[in-house]
């Protein structure tokens, strides 16, 4: 299925985000198979078991397409962002995407798909039917899935893994890292776009979804997006709103892009937009009100006291982040989901960080989905994070 990028119409808007996922490939090699083989990689699928039952998808691609030794090849796990999936770190041509290069360049990669997406549906004892398989956040996202990824991949390979986390990623790596948690696992992390700190979100397109996903939450909407009419109906007016431009989605969601091709965000529509739970949703609009990292608030004093001990929920520090952790941070000047606001925060809470442990690189030019789909990635970004990287 191929969609038009851009379109004066509301209709078409909810339709990307109502449906789109209805005409992606929904057999379990989709990933493989479209956008990996094609492109004349070996592609391998996994199958890793949360502790709370979800059966993710992960994609391998162990050897690259000009360097096909398998020798010495370090693990590294590329995780996306919110409504997508592994597509994200496949959308160019290879020598201008992510995974391809680093493949070419000798690391064993390794895609993530979060619950809920096409690739990670199955459950060992829940259907997605079920409103019990969405009853989730990024919390669990944090405290499951990745250390579920992580330990499947540590035991395939036997070394520390590298990680690269875009939007929604970095925010799992985050919370992971304050809580001393996958730190032992990880030889160094890339935080492209990072999530942390949302109270200085300035994408009106996403403080409105967030809202839209509260109002759909108390209706019992479980699944975000379901294909279904709800959802459609609380964004009804959402493109009307003036300070929204939905000429462009990427854009309205994420500023204004500096350099990516249409026939990019072509194939990005064929894999997105993906479900999330509206409970996800929910727990990153409380993050915008409130202005800091905390676990999900139940709203109601005594609810809150049953799951944690306390009437309000616990925060998550970002200052206890080890200080030792090499980090490497890319944002952008035009981004209006990261923040440089939001971002200059985190950066305060890590003033601390070893000096030669942590890089911050700010390109003043880039929007949110530059650092995953612009042409010129590779150069702005890839290249320095793989400098980082190789540094002894």
């Amino acid at each position: 299925m191929r969609m038009e990028y851009t379109s004066n119409s509301l209709l078409l808007l909810l339709a990307f985000l109502l449906f789109a996922s209805a005409g992606a490939d929904n057999s379990p090699d989709s990933l493989c198979k479209s956008l990996v083989e094609t492109k004349g990689y070996v592609c391998e699928e996994h199958k890793v078991t949360t502790k709370d039952g979800y059966i993710l998808g992960v994609q391998r691609i162990p050897v690259g397409r000009t360097n096909k030794t398998t020798a010495n090849r370090p693990p590294i796990l590329l995780q996306h962002g919110l409504w997508v999936d592994a597509a994200t770190w496949l959308l160019n041509s290879p020598n201008k995407s992510l995974a391809f290069i680093l493949a070419d360049n000798g690391f064993d990669v390794w895609l993530g798909n979060n619950r809920g997406t096409i690739s990670s549906r199955g459950h060992t004892s829940l259907s997605a039917n079920d409103p019990a398989y969405w009853d989730w956040t990024w919390e669990q996202l944090a405290s499951d899935d990745l250390p579920a990824m992580y330990d499947y991949i540590h035991t395939q390979t036997r070394q520390k893994l590298y990680y690269v986390g875009h939007s929604l990623g970095t925010l799992l790596a985050f919370t992971a890292f304050s809580q001393e948690k996958l730190v032992n696992m990880t030889k160094s992390a890339a935080l492209l776009g990072p999530i942390a700190y949302l109270g200085q979100l300035s994408s009106v397109f996403g403080r409105t979804i967030t809202t839209t996903a509260e109002q759909a939450y108390r209706l019992g909407v479980r699944e975000f997006l379901p294909e279904g009419l709800v959802v459609g109906k609380l964004l009804e007016g959402v493109c009307a709103l003036r300070l929204i431009d939905c000429n462009n989605v990427l854009t309205a969601i994420g500023g204004p892009n500096c350099c990516i091709k249409p026939s990019t965000i072509d194939v990005l529509f064929d894999h997105t937009f993906q479900s999330s739970s509206t409970k996800n949703i929910v727990h990153l609009s409380q993050m915008i009100r409130a202005g800091n990292i905390a676990k999900y608030d139940y709203g109601d004093e005594s609810e809150n006291k049953a799951h944690y001990g306390q009437p309000t929920p616990p925060l998550y520090y970002m200052t206890r982040i080890p200080k030792d952790i090499p980090l490497f941070l890319s944002y952008g000047g035009k981004d209006t989901l990261s923040d440089v606001n939001d971002v200059q925060l985190l950066l305060e809470n890590l003033k601390d960080h070893e000096k030669d442990k942590l890089v911050a690189q700010y390109i003043d030019y880039y929007a949110h989905f530059d650092f995953i789909m612009a042409e010129n990635a590779n150069r702005v970004v890839y290249d320095p994070l793989l400098a980082f990287f190789m540094t002894p």
